[in-house]
């Protein structure tokens, strides 16, 4: 019973700061992309509602960051906190062991490294998907809401759409007149009896597809091009249509291996046709992978890190979060860029990251258990006091 209500304790103890930087990080990295997406609610007058969809096609993206990092935060924030409040010596005389303490942070670790699988091999993916088809949707309606009949329709770039009668269920035109401007240099106006938009979902396109008409051309009175007054009758002609560079940004972001599911990724694997191209595509299918324990490597780095970090101050938890994470995803950079020069195996060479930190991290944790100090550990805790000390002296200098 004691072991359990002390399993619980420390749960909620790591949990309550876990969740809360959790919503703070979350949020900032959304803040990166309102302006963006903002710009489309007002430029273009897509729908609020839509937007909110392409947020939430977003979070599996971030939620991959920012689970390890807020759990390596709450480890460090509430190991801090027993520490500080000497919680953990009374434990310690209580002839409650560091590893019994390790016990539920590890089943924490776990359950999120598994979480952190799923998004990294299955949301993530299917989320980068469905916000290109969704940005590909948004464009289409767009274009099909955005023409009315007996009005000069500027919605895409370059040019000026009208149509004399339109058919709202088939979404079939009649009596089309067309400037289109996108080549400065010679302008041209279409005359089309009939026409219709056809959305392509495989290839992401929206073309203007006109039937029976004409292509006028002249080039400009200043222009240096002697090229005549042209007229060129066609039966059917197509035109791309480009629903706007905001759009067309957003649409290309996610084409890339990234949106692969872990079947494609394997099948991309096989059939890549240069020794490049196939280490690209290993390292990121192995990337999805080691970055899923990053949860379990924090865990035991950061039990050591959070019970020394009492000296610099209640501020040096986040600090040491940050500095824990960026050096974890620096050396993970690192190992991409061997593993995509095929200096090492990629499988070898992408988990070199995770068995360091995990390495160190059971070696801090076993001098930590023992009270054996470890003076690189010290240093490092102690750094975030000892920057701040420095800061607020130069300030006070200055």
């Amino acid at each position: 019973m004691p072991n359990t209500r002390i399993n619980l304790y420390l749960c909620r103890e790591v949990l309550v700061p876990t969740l809360l930087s959790l919503l703070i990080f979350t949020f900032l990295l959304l803040m990166g992309r309102i302006p963006r997406l903002t710009e489309l609610v007002i430029n273009k007058g897509v729908p609020l509602p839509d937007i909110l969809q392409l947020f939430g096609y977003l979070l599996p993206s971030f939620f991959s960051i920012t689970v390890p990092l807020s759990f390596l935060l709450g480890i460090l924030l509430a190991f801090g906190r027993l520490s500080a409040d000497s919680e953990f010596v009374a434990l310690k005389a209580s002839g409650v062991s560091l590893y019994t303490l390790l016990r539920p942070v590890l089943v924490l670790a776990i359950l999120l490294s598994c979480a952190n699988f799923y998004l990294n091999t299955v949301a993530i993916p299917l989320s980068k998907t469905s916000f290109r088809s969704q940005i590909f949707e948004i464009a289409s309606s767009r274009a099909n809401i955005g023409i009315q009949a007996g009005i000069f329709n500027d919605e895409f770039d370059g040019i000026v759409l009208y149509a004399a009668k339109l058919n709202d269920q088939t979404g079939a035109m009649t009596g089309i007149f067309l400037s289109d401007e996108r080549d400065g240099a010679v302008p041209s106006t279409i005359i089309a009896q009939q026409g219709q938009l056809i959305s392509d979902p495989d290839r992401y396109t929206i073309t203007l597809r006109l039937d029976k008409g004409e292509i006028h051309r002249k080039p400009p009175p200043d222009s240096k091009n002697r090229m005549p007054y042209q007229t060129i009758a066609f039966s059917s002609y197509d035109i791309n249509l480009d629903m706007g560079q905001q759009l067309q940004q957003e649409q290309d972001r996610s084409k890339s291996k990234g949106e692969l599911s872990s079947q494609e990724l394997d099948e991309a694997i096989a059939t890549a046709d240069t020794a490049k191209k196939r280490y690209r595509l290993e390292g990121e299918k192995y990337k999805r992978i080691v970055t899923s324990f990053a949860p379990l490597v924090f865990a035991l780095v950061g039990i050591p890190l959070g019970l020394q970090s009492n000296r610099s101050g209640k501020g040096s938890g986040f600090t040491l979060a940050l500095g824990v994470s960026l050096a974890y995803f620096v050396l993970l950079s690192l190992s991409r860029t061997l593993a995509a020069k095929g200096v090492l195996p990629t499988a070898l060479t992408l988990w070199l990251s995770n068995l360091v930190f995990l390495l160190g991290g059971c070696f801090f944790l076993h001098r930590t258990a023992i009270e054996r100090p470890v003076t690189l550990l010290n240093q490092i805790t102690a750094l975030p006091g000892t920057l701040a000390r420095r800061w607020q002296q130069r300030r006070r200098q200055s």
